[in-house]
């Protein structure tokens, strides 16, 4: 099942747009937070731009039937210029949440080129011609007339062969964007290998937001714990500590496993999230994975 919520919830963080449909959510830490511990956000509430109940209880669902998703075909073609969230957010914040996509517990998606911070737009194309054409046509422009940024926009038109040339993979991007290709392949290499992140869907799941842009999630079974931050929005210093998910284990401390500011990847630099003392102080717009080691 796609969960579009998580992508819906993401893109609003992302982006700040809330037209049409993203009208249903705030793009906060509480809903990410949720989406990662409960999937689908509706699961039989009222949805407000829907008019009604929206989605069906989905608790018991194996978290990996759900397939979580940043971008797909019909969301990017969705935006009217086919653009993708490379050039909607910016860097920060979109490795910030490409972690959230691979090291979360559904079954992630990754779009065409994604993976390589492709800048070649995803238009709405269709091989037809004649009547059904202008049919096809006529009902996307009327479908996209939901969102009130494009109502003085000329649109592509679906069945031109400029359309769907302007959508044509530019595979020299894999080598202009080195940084992409690294992170996605690490985040990868680190749910595959890593003890417990590999086990994602079967873990205890915790969490906790600290703010309106940051949460954590804790990942544990009897043996092993990992702590992942998200912090879309400005650096977090606190001087009191009073969330009880930031304490380690009895006779650990974490340890820095990962970090979205490696300069591999284009970050400003990793700084370890738990100084000696105890004292936390987590970066703006980056996530971090921690593990807890025995001292």
């Amino acid at each position: 099942m796609w969960n579009e919520d998580l992508h819906h919830a993401a893109h609003v963080a992302l982006t700040n747009s809330r037209e049409a449909y993203f009208s249903d959510y705030t793009g906060s830490a509480r809903e990410l937070l949720a989406c990662i511990k409960h999937g689908f956000l509706y699961q039989g509430q009222r949805s407000s731009w829907q008019k009604k109940p929206r989605g069906a209880p989905a608790l018991d669902i194996d978290p990996t039937q759900r397939v979580t998703f940043l971008e797909n075909h019909d969301q990017v073609a969705n935006s009217g210029s086919g653009r993708r969230l490379v050039d909607l957010t910016d860097r920060a914040r979109l490795r910030a949440m490409t972690a959230l996509l691979l090291l979360g517990p559904g079954t992630p998606m990754l779009f065409q080129g994604q993976e390589f911070a492709s800048s070649t737009p995803f238009l709405y194309f269709a091989d037809h011609r004649g009547k059904l054409a202008q049919q096809v046509a006529k009902g996307r422009h009327d479908f996209l007339m939901q969102f009130p940024s494009l109502a003085e926009v000329e649109l592509d038109q679906p069945g031109a062969d400029a359309t769907f040339g302007k959508c044509v993979i530019d595979w020299s991007e894999r080598e202009t964007n080195a940084w992409a290709v690294r992170l996605h392949r690490d985040l990868i290499a680190l749910r595959r290998n890593d003890p417990i992140l590999s086990r994602v869907a079967s873990l205890r799941i915790d969490g906790a937001t600290l703010s309106d842009d940051a949460f954590l999630v804790r990942l544990s079974d009897e043996h092993a714990e990992r702590l992942l931050f998200f912090n879309l929005g400005r650096d977090w210093s606190p001087h009191i500590f009073p969330e009880p998910l930031l304490a380690p284990p009895a006779n650990a401390s974490w340890r820095l496993l990962w970090s979205s500011e490696h300069p591999a990847y284009g970050g400003g630099g990793v700084r370890a999230p738990v100084d000696p003392s105890g004292c936390w102080y987590v970066q703006g717009r980056a996530a971090f994975v921690l593990a807890a080691e025995r001292v």
